[in-house]
């Protein structure tokens, strides 16, 4: 198979691309530097934010992901991928801007609930905008998973840990107490496994130490699927 350069088109947050870009190269099965992915990062922290734009009319991030799309087509890049959740909801008109192919974040989350966690009710955790866009619930109803999305509390929650906490770069401890309330309300109410559909939320996992939850990491997913699309074979496979 030709190998393939990947273009990163970043910057939804930036530490968010760096987690992503770690993810990669961790997960790539290589005996040396030359062995990895030629990797192209645009981590463009001037796109607006996603969900203010699809949920309150904020400035329309379409142009600035543009501006990052041909600056990734320009060094070379053979496919793209985003480490954003909500930033899917633009994808279909990002498509339509390049002939590069994308892999799709979302896709390969959904496909993961099904293979690893069968039968189990799948709790949708990101932003307003990407529930409100209802790019998981397409993608796993496709996969025939059950899904389970949160209530007005546990929503409101779960944005106070992505903005006021890792965004903002706040202690863990700091967001332990809410993070862990959605979590335990959403398993009373059936959830068998957690979608961490933002990619703040693998980092909060992550720093608060959280490994035995049974969770799907779609930028650990994404990560393998652009291993493979680009032609490299994941470590352990």
């Amino acid at each position: 198979m030709t190998k393939k350069a990947l273009g990163i088109l970043g910057g939804m947050g930036p530490l968010a691309t760096a987690d992503l870009y770690h993810k990669i190269v961790t997960l790539t099965a290589a005996g040396s530097d030359n062995e990895h992915i030629r990797v192209y990062i645009d981590s463009n922290t001037s796109i607006p934010d996603r969900t203010a734009a699809i949920l309150a009319g904020g400035a329309d991030p379409l142009p600035a992901m543009r501006d990052s799309l041909r600056k990734l087509e320009k060094c070379g890049a053979g496919c793209v991928i985003m480490p954003c959740n909500t930033a899917h909801y633009f994808l279909g008109r990002l498509v339509g801007l390049t002939e590069l192919p994308f892999v799709s974040m979302i896709g390969a989350a959904a496909a993961a609930c099904r293979t690893r966690f069968p039968g189990k009710t799948a709790a949708i955790l990101g932003t307003s905008g990407t529930l409100s866009a209802k790019l998981y619930q397409e993608a796993l109803m496709a996969q025939e998973v059950p899904f389970l999305e949160p209530d007005a509390l546990e929503q409101e929650e779960l944005m106070e840990v992505i903005y006021q906490g890792v965004k903002a770069g706040a202690p863990p401890e700091s967001y332990r107490g809410t993070f862990t309330s959605v979590l335990e309300s959403m398993g009373a109410r059936g959830a068998g496994c957690f979608i961490l559909g933002c990619t703040e939320l693998p980092l909060a996992v992550q720093q608060l130490g959280l490994s035995d939850l049974p969770a799907v990491d779609p930028t650990e997913e994404l990560a393998k699927a652009a291993i493979r699309f680009c032609g490299y074979q994941v470590k352990g496979e």
